[in-house]
């Protein structure tokens, strides 16, 4: 159980991006919650770019796509950049949706930087922007599905889906759904784990987006799109809140488009 929860989980702070929307912590003097105390620093003499030995490579050998996909589904373009939001110009909804992202060291196991969205959550002005840069890019797509990873897929995803008028799949572990269950099982660094999700829930032909907090090493992703294409439902995109990039869940996607708001 713990190596599953490492797996959505580690994060070492990289070396800030290149890229024109370069997010920036919450001011000393404005803190945006000031009964929260700061992060503490990586322990002495260990560099921020480091990353702990306990966060798995991405498994390269796997694909995500099944043969076929849906049929007769062609997918409308979405914006010609599809990697992070705003990519060509500053969005200040970007600015405070990261300074309200928490990072907490050493939390599950000692050596991992913990991302933690609840404080996010606390902040409606930010959460509201989340929630709202989301339907703007997806809002007129034909995207009648929106499929959920279990367990932070299922904050976003629902009120995403009722925005652009699409229905809410959540793609759950194993032995969590009630009904009947179509499942796809993955591989991780030690033995293997399962989504599952409801027979019935979306028809061939349907256009999906798999949505989850963060993206690390990107095989619950994988595992969610290989399970909807497998019924014959199109997905459009991936998205994300965060992406890990130092994990490479991004190449492990392979085609398919993803899209995030920031960067870990």
């Amino acid at each position: 159980m713990l190596q599953r929860l490492l797996l959505r989980c580690p994060n070492w702070i990289s070396p800030p991006l290149p890229t024109s929307h370069q997010l920036l912590p919450p001011s000393s003097k404005t803190p945006l919650f000031s009964w929260i105390p700061p992060a503490p620093a990586p322990p002495a003499g260990q560099p921020s770019s480091s990353r702990s030995h306990n966060s798995r490579p991405a498994l390269r050998s796997l694909s995500c796509t099944s043969a076929g996909g849906g049929a007769g589904t062609e997918s409308q373009p979405l914006q010609q950049h599809q990697g992070m939001a705003a990519q060509d110009e500053k969005d200040p909804r970007l600015a405070r949706i990261s300074s309200s992202i928490r990072v907490i060291p050493d939390f599950p196991k000692k050596g991992i930087l913990f991302q933690d969205i609840t404080t996010l959550l606390l902040d409606t002005k930010a959460f509201k922007d989340t929630i709202d840069l989301f339907v703007d890019r997806y809002k007129g797509k034909k995207i009648s599905v929106v499929a959920g990873i279990e367990a932070r897929g299922f904050i976003f995803g629902p009120p995403i889906a009722l925005a652009i008028g699409a229905k809410f799949v959540p793609m759950r572990k194993p032995k969590k759904l009630p009904g009947e269950v179509i499942s796809e099982e993955y591989s991780l660094e030690y033995g293997k784990d399962a989504m599952e999700m409801h027979v019935g829930a979306v028809q061939a032909g349907e256009r999906a987006l798999v949505i989850d907090d963060l993206i690390a090493t990107g095989g619950t992703l994988c595992a969610a799109i290989r399970l909807l294409e497998r019924v014959g439902v199109h997905v459009v995109e991936c998205a994300c809140v965060i992406e890990l990039p130092e994990l490479k869940g991004r190449e492990r996607l392979g085609d398919k488009p993803l899209f995030v708001l920031v960067n870990g």
